[in-house]
């Protein structure tokens, strides 16, 4: 297949979402390629933090939240079924999350936004709690002493996220599929017949369906098959120390210990564009906040640091839809894509395959964002 030109599925984009997308095109029995830029990307998936996060996801938009737990409750499944397929482990873990707050307003503010998160019409309940300092040191013995308390979620969970990207192309490619790196796509031509010529700087591919999960590049692609995907970067920076003794069983918003030992540390979210450098200023933030929190991460030594550009909505919540002036063309972007990596691959996959997204999918169309003018 590798060499061949025509496919029932194109995916544009080969990070965690186009390859998760991907892969479960393969499973719903399309033959499959995916076309990438390659390392040249501004890829997502090469930063990401590699949180499986529940409990902060949905306010605004109570289907998110449905969406976001749906992906949580899938991913022991898929994470088994990927290494049974792969032989990769990708160290899937569960064990509830915690976000710390270190002074009682934050603490507040967090708990406010939590239940107003619960209180939305079509909320889907799940248990949380506040936990004050006296129950976080049971979990935390080490805590630093400005924590007031936190929030603790028994859904939230968290993953070896390279891990997680090797995988996912390994079983792209044991299931058959197409990998066709250094194509970034110049033009796409619906084709009267039904499908889509997609042309690139190294030959035109033919498919019957194409899946845009190109990240940032899907404003640019979006328009050429009557789609809009109203996204722009925003960078991250993240922290990784040497490895240590285990000391947090548990993954914390912005502070996690690796299923190899090191210590990630990421909370920084910066309207920089395209401009992916890190900056030392907001390095000693992060490694402040989180020396605060636990306080031997002190004496840790700092082995890695790196920026990557989330790809953000208006509203930060993920684009689903189907062209209807284009049928068979689809989006799907997201800022969270390890977390909904399984309900891409187990979910929404095999709606694609299918030709249409479920009537539940509605809330993350961009039609959300078209305001009536003023008349």
């Amino acid at each position: 297949m590798a060499n061949a030109t025509i496919f029932d599925a194109a995916v544009i984009g080969g990070g965690v979402v186009g390859a998760a997308v991907a892969c479960g095109l393969l499973g719903a029995g399309l033959s499959t390629c995916i076309l990438d830029e390659g390392d040249v990307a501004h890829r997502a998936s090469r930063g990401n933090f590699a949180l499986i996060w529940v409990q902060s996801k949905g306010l605004g938009m109570a289907r998110y939240g449905s969406w976001t737990r749906a992906s949580a409750d899938a991913w022991a499944d898929f994470a088994a079924d990927l290494r049974a397929e792969t032989g990769i482990d990708v160290a899937h873990q569960r064990p509830g999350g915690f976000s710390l707050c270190l002074s009682e307003e934050e603490l507040e503010k967090r708990r406010g936004a939590l239940t107003r998160m619960h209180n939305q019409p079509g909320w889907i309940p799940y248990d949380w709690e506040v936990l004050d300092r006296p129950a976080l040191m049971r979990e935390f013995p080490d805590l630093g002493p400005e924590v007031v308390g936190g929030l603790y979620c028994p859904l939230d969970g968290h993953v070896n996220s390279l891990r997680l990207f090797r995988a996912l192309h390994a079983a792209f490619k044991a299931r058959g599929g197409a990998y066709f790196p250094e194509r970034p796509v110049t033009s796409i031509a619906p084709l009267s017949a039904g499908g889509f010529r997609i042309e690139t700087p190294k030959g035109a591919i033919e498919a019957g369906k194409l899946v845009l999960a190109a990240g940032i590049a899907n404003a640019r692609l979006a328009p050429m098959v009557g789609l809009v995907a109203p996204v722009r970067p925003q960078r991250g920076q993240i922290l990784v120390t040497e490895k240590t003794a285990p000391f947090l069983r548990h993954p914390v918003i912005t502070v996690r210990q690796t299923d190899e030992g090191g210590v990630m540390i990421g909370d920084s979210a910066e309207e920089a564009g395209l401009d992916e450098r890190i900056g030392l200023g907001v390095l000693s933030v992060m490694a402040d906040r989180a020396m605060r929190m636990f306080p031997r991460i002190a004496a840790l030594n700092v082995v890695r640091t790196w920026a990557a550009l989330r790809v953000m909505s208006q509203d930060g919540f993920p684009i689903y839809d189907r062209s209807e002036s284009a049928p068979g063309a689809f989006i799907a972007t997201c800022h969270s894509g390890v977390t909904l990596a399984a309900a891409h691959e187990r979910l929404l996959a095999p709606m694609i395959a299918r030709g249409a997204l479920d009537a539940d999918m509605a809330p993350f169309s961009a039609r959300r964002f078209d305001v009536p003018q003023a008349a």
